[in-house]
């Protein structure tokens, strides 16, 4: 990931999180997330099967703040983030959230919050989730 030409944040095997912060989420939530994508059984065992975790194959997270998933696109052309939290609060939840998860053993890289970023991922599957808690 790039903010002004410069990589900011990068990982190897592992998960790209996308983090967008809704009013009303709290520290309880976050820690429920953070135990689904680091629990999340994704990765292919030994016979070819969705059975482990980021943790289990030695992998890493890439923590990206991304508004914009709290967009209300239900009517209208022009999507509403009135559902976003303010971004103070926003900030708090994610520096929150990627501070339990490299405490949590799982090295952890992260973007600049609420920065025009680059973002590059290779999806190997293509596997995407969208985690709600």
């Amino acid at each position: 990931m790039t903010d002004e030409g410069v990589v900011t944040g990068a990982t190897g095997q592992g998960q790209l999180a996308l983090l967008g912060v809704e009013l009303g989420d709290d520290e309880a939530k976050a820690d429920k997330l953070l135990h689904k994508v680091s629990g999340y059984r994704v990765f292919s065992d030994e016979n070819g099967k969705m059975n482990l975790n980021v943790s289990q194959i030695g992998g890493s997270l890439l923590v990206v703040s991304q508004f914009t998933l709290a967009a209300d696109t239900k009517s209208g052309m022009r999507p509403s983030f009135s559902c976003g939290a303010h971004p103070s609060e926003a900030e708090r939840l994610y520096d929150y959230f990627v501070a339990k998860a490299a405490a949590s053993g799982i090295p952890t890289a992260t973007g600049r919050f609420a920065a025009d970023m680059k973002v590059a991922l290779v999806n190997d599957g293509p596997v995407t989730f969208w985690l709600q808690v």
